[in-house]
């Protein structure tokens, strides 16, 4: 059997790639508990990518970042999402007075942004989504940390090729 690379890489070329990329990623999720960072600079898209995802399940509201809550609930197509955004975050062990651990022991899939922020409170990834400014355009990176995101990464590379033929 032909085992699937853990790293590889796109090129986007707007926002509407951005979307797709995530719309194609949320297929390949599924119903699969996961927990997946997603890297980069302020404004490279983080969120973006964060409501194509939504999107895919079939949320229609308003994506906006949780800078200052720091966590945005979905629940959608029976589907549990947590959108946290650590941008603010002064200390990581501001984590254990948002409850961290309850979130990422549930049936969930947690995205979190500014995933450093929470360096030493945070286990290990699934999946690493690095979002990256590309002279006009954007680069997204993503890397499998782990079984679940080895099998999430491989549907993701099954879909984008299926589409490609």
């Amino acid at each position: 059997m032909k085992e699937t690379p853990t790293l590889f890489s796109l090129n986007l070329q707007d926002e509407a790639a951005t979307l797709w990329v995530a719309q194609q990623f949320s297929k390949a999720c599924g119903h699969t508990k996961a927990l997946i960072f997603l890297e980069g600079p302020l404004g490279a898209g983080k969120t973006t990518f964060t409501r194509g995802f939504l999107s895919q399940l079939g949320y229609l509201g308003k994506v906006k970042s949780p800078t200052y809550t720091l966590v945005e609930s979905y629940f959608v197509s029976n589907i549990q999402v947590y959108h946290f955004d650590f941008y603010r975050l002064n200390d990581p062990e501001e984590l254990a007075f948002i409850g961290i651990t309850e979130y990422l022991n549930e049936a969930a899939i947690c995205l979190i942004e500014w995933p450093e922020n929470g360096k030493g409170f945070l286990p290990e990834p699934d999946v690493i989504i690095h979002i990256e400014y590309s002279q006009d355009a954007r680069k997204l990176s993503c890397e499998a940390k782990n079984d679940v995101g080895q099998k999430i990464l491989s549907s993701f590379m099954r879909l984008n090729s299926q589409k490609r033929a």
